[in-house]
C-alpha cells in the first residue's frame, strides 16, 4: 500500500494535475468505445452494410495463388 502511495506521487509530480485529468478522461473514452464495440459483437454495428462483392485483388498475388493452386 505503501508503495502505491510513492508511485502515485510521483507520477502526480512527473504529469502533473492537468495531464492526469486528460489522461484520466482519455483512457475513459477508450473504456467506453471498447465495451460499446464488444456489445455489438463480431458483425460491427446494428445497421452496417455487408458487402456482395469480394475484396480486391493485387494482380501479382492473385497470379501466385492461381499459380499455387494449379501447381498442387
Amino acid at each position: 500500500m505503501r508503495d502505491l502511495v510513492v508511485i502515485l506521487a510521483v507520477v502526480l509530480l512527473v504529469f502533473g494535475t492537468k495531464k492526469l485529468r486528460s489522461i484520466g478522461s482519455d483512457l475513459g473514452a477508450a473504456v467506453k468505445g471498447f465495451k460499446k464495440a464488444m456489445a455489438h459483437g463480431p458483425d460491427g454495428p446494428p445497421g452496417q452494410v455487408a458487402s456482395d462483392r469480394p475484396d480486391a485483388e493485387f494482380p501479382e498475388v492473385a497470379m501466385r495463388q492461381r499459380s499455387e493452386r494449379d501447381g498442387a
